[in-house]
Parts: structure tokens; sequence; C-alpha cells
């Protein structure tokens, strides 16, 4: 038996079947499941492709993976109607006949008796196994998998859809594929940093991976930047988990030093989740009043499970009237400064420390477009402040580019952070 894994140079392929996944309407979040779980393996994926309901091009690419690495994994096209391709086509590659499996046959059509329904005749296609393939079960669906091995290599069909393909990954593929790796693993980190764009984080961290490149075990790295937010995959083979542990802890710490407060987390967890262990720790709960955002930044909050503990309430206080009524901003205020301003802002985060009883008050207003702006507040102009605890109030003023998206993302990251620096020069 072939011993795969990074040492042994066996690698994977995954390829995603389905038109649709050729669209702006399908994302293929497969592949993504896949890889982490064979890199779990120490299995290194070395290539992802998405290829459409058509047999010459599934063809293609199957071949071109078999020669090329020892795993090759497809996930769809594995349904009862015509444009499911990808069974008969793999099995015409192999030169597989494909006989139908009367105990298949008979599971299909009790699952659909059970639902009081009659098997459609088009669903026998699915209790077609290429010869000499081991059925994988598919307790959540139709569709079995199937596990083929031809020359030394393995060629694993699984189903489409994710609530199929995770479950029988995770308990029956993952099982027969540890069998068959060496010792070596794939070992992880993910460090999240807030307050600088993709190149100034690059700025203050190459000469470390400059170092690093002469390491063993090397640490390979990986920047991967989206607006408001840059991340840093760190990752290390090794065949000893506590060495692995060791180099990824220096590399994190080397990391930290570099990036200073800017760092938001070393364990991937998101900037609501610091934002909600920390009030948590300071025993601190938190108000928001939301205008251009619309109770965005309250959902990324509430995202988070136990969120009760710190979130006290939120207030979407989009017009005017709701302004002076609700948050208690005064018209004067409103008249002389206009709501998109810094002193609202201030105001909105005091009012809603009242009104739902905080002891920190968030504050948002914008213009997020595409209509709306002006001369001195272009669309893109957001002021954001954080009131508490006590009596200070601090307020920042942002013009983002982009579209009413991108605008009410900046600005949902943007007072988070403000409170995330808020809650660590009061730590200090």
């Amino acid at each position: 038996m072939n011993t795969w894994g990074r040492s042994g140079g066996g690698l994977a392929e995954i390829i995603a079947v389905g038109s649709e996944l050729l669209t702006p309407f399908k994302t293929d979040t497969n592949s993504l499941f896949l890889t982490a779980g064979l890199n779990e393996l120490g299995i290194a994926v070395e290539r992802k492709s998405l290829v459409g309901d058509d047999p010459a091009v599934l063809r293609d690419a199957v071949q071109g993976a078999l020669r090329r690495v020892s795993l090759v994994l497809l996930s769809g096209g594995l349904g009862p109607t015509d444009d499911d391709v990808t069974r008969e086509t793999v099995a015409a590659l192999l030169e597989r006949p494909l006989l139908e499996d009367p105990v298949l046959v008979a599971a299909l059509a009790a699952r659909f008796s059970a639902r009081g329904w009659r098997m459609p005749e088009n669903n026998r296609r699915q209790a077609c196994v290429p010869e000499g393939a081991e059925v994988l079960e598919n307790p959540h669906g139709t569709a079995p998998g199937l596990w083929l091995e031809q020359g030394g290599r393995v060629v694993l069909l699984l189903p489409g859809p994710p609530r199929e393909l995770e479950p029988m990954f995770t308990n029956v593929v993952r099982k027969r594929l540890e069998s068959r790796v060496g010792s070596g693993r794939l070992y992880r980190r993910v460090l999240k940093v807030v307050g600088r764009g993709e190149s100034h984080v690059a700025e203050a961290t190459q000469p470390i991976y400059d170092r690093w490149r002469q390491s063993e075990p090397k640490v390979e790295t990986t920047i991967l930047a989206s607006p408001g937010l840059v991340e840093l995959h760190l990752s290390v083979w090794s065949e000893a988990p506590t060495t692995a542990t060791k180099v990824l802890d220096v590399a994190t710490a080397e990391l930290s030093a570099a990036l200073g407060e800017d760092l938001l987390s070393t364990d991937g967890r998101s900037l609501a989740e610091v934002v909600g262990q920390r009030l948590v720790d300071a025993g601190l709960r938190v108000g928001l009043a939301e205008s251009c955002t619309g109770g965005l930044a309250t959902s990324r909050l509430v995202d988070i499970p136990g969120c009760s503990r710190y979130l006290a309430g939120a207030v979407v206080a989009y017009s005017n009237d709701a302004k002076q009524r609700v948050l208690g901003v005064d018209a004067a205020m409103l008249a002389e400064h206009g709501a998109v301003s810094e002193p609202v802002a201030a105001a909105m985060a005091e009012g809603v420390r009242h009104v739902v009883g905080a002891d920190v008050g968030l504050g948002v207003t914008g213009v997020a477009g595409p209509d709306g702006g002006s001369e001195a507040k272009p669309v893109g102009t957001v002021c954001l402040a954080v009131a508490g605890p006590g009596d200070e109030v601090s307020t920042r003023i942002y013009r983002w580019p982009g579209d009413r998206a991108m605008v009410r993302r900046m600005a949902t990251l943007a007072v988070l952070g403000l409170l995330r620096r808020r809650l660590l020069a009061r730590r200090g």
C-alpha cells in the first residue's frame, strides 16, 4: 500500500463538478472543507478546479489529475438527472462497466417509500456502480459515494450537497485515508490584523518571513487581505506535534512584537469575538446606535453565542426624528452639524447608553450611498463614536471608497475596532 503525505510525495487534487459553479449564483464551499480535512491528515492539495456538466471536459480534468497526484476527489454530479455525469464519465475513463447494485436499488426504494413517495425510475442511475468500486453509504441523501482504486491511485466520488459530503468525509473517508498517510501533518496558525493595510502588514513582517525560509521545519506563510482585515496564515509540516507547536509559538511571538496592538488575534478569532470577550473580562455591557449600518454592527455581535453577557441592546435610528425621539439627540445639534457629524455620533452613543442601560455606547452615522452625498460630506463619509465607560467620549470620521455594501462593512469593522482600542487602553 502506498503511503501518502507531503514527505512521501503524495498529493491530492479536488474537482468540483457542476455547471452552476461556473455562474455567479453558486459558490464551491466543498473544496474548502475537503482541503482542510486533507491537510489535517498530512495530504497536500496541489490543485483545485471547477468543471461544468460536460463529459469531455470532465474526462480531461480527471485524466490530467491522475497523471499528477495519488488522490483525486470529485464532488457533485452524482444525481439522477441527465446532467449528472460524474459517475458515467469516471467509469468510462477507467474502463469500468457500470453495474446496477440491487442492494442500492432496494435502499433507494425504501427511502422514498418511507416518505410515502414512489421512487422515480431515473433514481436507479444512482444505484449504478463502476465495477470494482466500493460504495460509501450516504444516510443523508440518495447519492452514495464511490471509492475506486487504479494503478496505486484513488479516485473518490462524493455527493455535491455539503450536508451529504461533509459527514461522508468525516465519518467514512477520513478513516480510510488515515491508514494510507505517513506520520507528517500540517499544523496551522491564523493571525488576524486590523488597523493596517496589506502592504503595511507585509512591510512589517517580510524580514521575519525571510528568516523563516532558512528554518527547519520551515514556516510557510500566506497573507490574505479583505476590506478592513488582514489574515496571516502560518503552516508547518512536521511529524512531531510538539515540534510544530513550538515553532508556531515562536513565529507568533515574533509577529506579535512586530505588529503590536494591530494584531487582533492569534487563534483565528474574529473582531466581534475578541471584542465580546474583552467586554466580558471587563464586566461591561455595550449598547449600539446605528444609522447607515442599519444594525450590521449589532448583527456581528449577535452572531457570537453568549452575546447576552455583554450586549445590552441596540437602536437603529435612521431618520433624524428617530435620533431625536429615541436617542435624545438635540434638534439644534442636528441643524447645526447635520446628521453625519462627530457631535451627532457622540450624542447617539451617549443616548443609547441611557436607553438600554449600557456601560459603553457606540454611535454610527454616515452616507453609505449611492446617493445623499455632498461636497462637504461625500458618499463614504462615516462618523463613529464610543461613549464610556465613565465620561470619556471618542469620535472618528472616515471617508471610504466603494459601494454601499463596502461602506457599511467598513463602518461596522471600524466601530467595533474603535471599541476594541478603548478596551485595550482601559486595560493598560
